[in-house]
């Protein structure tokens, strides 16, 4: 009986606070980009992400660092105390969203997994060692450059990613994979797309691969609560537009981008990506139209505004958040104790 108790009190310290601060981030995200807009893209994303994630994270925290702690040092265990209805309501509930969460993520990589193996069967790497032009036509050479630019990327340090040649009816460019990405290129994206153009787009899925984009949306199929669909929507649009900033660094790197989205959202892909994957063209004409406008206007400020990023006020607010949870810890476990008897009662 100690133990139930203990795992309902649990949840339901745990689901209190996560729906209280998921709904304090349904009302307040839209002020926060409007805020970060006068930022980089890249800031914007971040912070959209991070405010995504916050409910789930701290209500983690409190959970695990406080409200199991008090239970298991200050509740005697010698009290056969029955459960309540409202801490058994409660940490049904708790235990619900973290099991849907835990489901829908795992959905999402096997539904991924399946798609990018399904693609592999008549895929091809693109072998960018070597151009010889007596055995392969212009274009094949204009391919095999590219990828091999790519591959060195704008930093020879980086680890390459290699990029596969697939036909079919895959999305024209798409980046998969979260341990071992890869960049996926259609015969169809090869065939419409200049060399310049393919640079660059190939650029915008690198930069997705480096950001691990990827990933985040494996993280958000985690976070469950209703209501967050535009939230979520929010963060691909600036993480689009951040991948777009980061690809290009001259004006015509970017009207380059620009011919590239403007072509392959021509292309009807027979199939919609994978749901952990990132494609050059993946979002609502709205979205495609601003992002062309942003890259036509695109100046040398912006760009240089946007490589600037510190971690500077985030690491203090953690370190001042921990020195204050250390002093203060007992008195914190006392209250805490405090308010889950209140519950339980």
């Amino acid at each position: 009986m100690f133990a139930l108790r203990g795992i309902a009190v649990s949840f339901s310290i745990f689901i209190l606070l996560y729906s209280a601060l998921s709904l304090a981030v349904c009302g307040l995200w839209r002020n926060v980009r409007l805020g970060a807009q006068r930022h980089s893209a890249r800031r914007c994303a971040d912070l959209l992400f991070i405010l995504r994630t916050m409910p789930l994270l701290v209500a983690t925290g409190v959970t695990l660092a406080l409200a199991v702690p008090s239970f298991l040092l200050l509740e005697p265990r010698a009290v056969n105390e029955p459960i309540g209805v409202l801490p058994a309501v409660l940490g049904l509930c708790g235990m619900a969203t973290v099991l849907t969460g835990m489901w829908k993520a795992a959905a999402a990589l096997v539904r991924a997994s399946r798609t990018v193996a399904r693609w592999s069967v008549e895929a091809q790497e693109i072998d960018a060692r070597e151009i010889n032009g007596r055995d392969i036509n212009a274009r094949e050479i204009g391919v095999r450059r590219v990828a091999r630019k790519i591959g060195a990327g704008r930093d020879d340090s980086t680890d390459s990613i290699p990029v596969l040649r697939v036909s079919g009816g895959v999305p024209p460019l798409t980046a998969a994979g979260i341990l071992r990405p890869r960049v996926w290129l259609s015969r169809a994206a090869e065939f419409v797309l200049t060399e310049r153009e393919l640079l660059s787009a190939l650029r915008h899925e690198v930069v997705h691969v480096r950001r691990r984009d990827n990933f985040r949306k494996l993280i958000l199929r985690l976070v469950v609560f209703p209501g967050m669909a535009e939230l979520e929507s929010a963060w691909r649009e600036a993480t689009e537009m951040a991948a777009d900033d980061a690809a290009v660094s001259s004006a015509s790197e970017a009207l380059d981008l620009a011919a590239a989205v403007i072509k392959l959202s021509r292309l009807a892909p027979l199939e919609a990506p994978a749901e952990l994957t990132t494609a050059l063209v993946n979002s609502p004409a709205e979205s495609v139209n601003a992002r062309v406008e942003r890259l036509i206007a695109w100046t040398e400020p912006r760009h240089s505004t946007a490589k600037k990023y510190s971690l500077g006020y985030p690491l203090f607010a953690v370190a001042a958040v921990m020195v204050t949870l250390v002093v203060t810890y007992t008195e914190l476990l006392i209250r805490v104790h405090a308010a889950t008897e209140w519950l339980v009662r």
